[in-house]
């Protein structure tokens, strides 16, 4: 060592005495990795042929949930039998990023997937939101603390609700809402909004509702739904920001159409117990509901008079076809077969004589709006993509359209237009 000044040097002396004589410092413990830890919730992401938006969608839930959630969280990529490279896609994302997963399921489905991947999963919350990521994340936290605080139930998005922001077409609003007015009036439900793919379930919920679920497509969000407020559970509803994706694959006919099933299925179908969507009970029967037998025969006497309203329909349809145009003669049509199959209806199918009649024929006739708007619809979009339709072919478009509206015609009477 060079020679220092003598007070330097005292002081550098000093500094190796206090060096050699300190207490090592303890070594800091190693942090827990979130990814070993057990969830707090699992967000499911169900896709099929996602291989565009599924990336840059899981990456943008992953930094939100890593920056905003204060529990441990896992995301799980359910497929349900892509064909294109979103497999290879999912399995790579589920390498890369922590607390990632993926499941590979067979069979197409978004309810299949959601059932396959909250029946396994050890997170006392369970939630999903759709691929797009078309709802605000900023949703997510008060979606799922009603559930982790024991609050609530289940919680849902919903667009249709005062705080909403929405934007999309016009053709998408009115489908929404006119399946959530639907189903308020036939299956008399207190949620505002049915389809919104951004919901949350706790698990001891799930694990009670499942088994009763039957759908494995769309329609299972309803189901669930519906089979929870029966059940008394408590439902939370959160106002949420969403866009409408343009490039949305959703076929709108046949979902609508399996909807119209399953609203059928459940309307129909006898309270099996806890936590089964069944009709509400009416009197009539044991417990409330109707006998066996009086169902059956309304059945039968709402068939006939339907066949006899159809047949009406297409004859009156034909005659004032050339003079009045399709759309109007269609209309003319149904608003005359509409009154006619109301009143018999009334008296033949529920038994009903006496006061009343003008309530009844008030809410025909909004009956009456939906048939117009399900039939004209289907001519409008005949018209579109074949102007030079046939006319044989329009009287079959038609003949669909009133089946379906037939169908309709029966649950909102027995909901609804004759209820009481």
């Amino acid at each position: 060592m060079r020679d220092l000044p003598k007070a330097h040097h005292q002081h550098y002396q000093h500094y190796e005495h206090h060096q050699h004589h300190r207490e090592p410092e303890p070594e800091p413990e190693p942090e827990p990795e979130r990814e070993q830890e057990q969830p707090v919730l699992d967000v499911v992401v169900p896709v099929f042929n996602e291989e565009t938006d599924l990336e840059p969608s899981v990456r943008r839930l992953h930094a939100h949930l890593r920056e905003t959630f204060p529990y441990p969280f896992r995301i799980t990529v359910a497929d349900n039998a892509s064909t294109d490279r979103t497999p290879v896609i999912a399995a790579r994302l589920a390498a890369e990023l922590p607390g990632t997963q993926w499941l590979r399921l067979p069979e197409k489905g978004r309810g299949r997937a959601l059932r396959a991947a909250w029946s396994r999963s050890p997170a006392p919350v369970l939630a999903y939101v759709d691929v797009d990521l078309s709802t605000e994340l900023a949703a997510l936290l008060p979606l799922v603390a009603p559930l982790i605080s024991g609050h609530s139930d289940l919680a849902i998005g919903t667009r249709l609700a005062p705080g909403s922001r929405v934007v999309r077409g016009p053709k998408r609003e009115a489908t929404s809402r006119c399946y959530n007015a639907l189903l308020r009036a036939t299956l008399a439900v207190g949620f505002t909004d049915a389809q919104c793919g951004f919901k949350a379930v706790r698990r001891e919920v799930a694990e009670r509702l499942l088994p009763g679920v039957r759908d494995d497509g769309w329609f299972f969000d309803t189901e669930l739904l519906v089979a929870a407020e029966r059940a008394g559970l408590r439902i939370h509803e959160v106002p949420v920001d969403w866009v409408d994706d343009p490039d949305s694959r959703v076929d709108l006919l046949a979902t609508a159409l399996a909807d119209l099933r399953g609203i059928a299925r459940i309307a129909l179908a006898p309270r099996r117990g806890p936590g089964s969507p069944a009709v509400p009970r009416r009197a009539g029967g044991p417990g409330g509901e109707p006998p066996p037998g009086e169902l059956l025969t309304q059945l039968l006497r709402f068939a006939g008079v339907g066949a006899m309203s159809t047949l009406m329909h297409l004859v009156l349809y034909a005659v004032l076809r050339p003079a009045a145009g399709a759309q109007a003669a269609n209309a003319l049509a149904l608003l005359v077969c509409a009154v006619a199959n109301t009143a018999a209806n009334r008296r033949l199918t529920f038994g009903l004589r006496g006061g009343g009649v003008l309530r009844h024929q008030g809410r025909g006739l909004v009956v009456f709006l939906i048939g117009l708007a399900l039939t004209s619809g289907s001519l409008a979009t005949l018209h579109h993509s074949a102007p030079s339709a046939a006319h044989s072919t329009e009287l079959a478009v038609l003949l669909g359209a009133n089946l379906a509206a037939t169908l309709l015609r029966f649950l909102l009477f027995r909901a609804w237009v004759f209820r009481g």
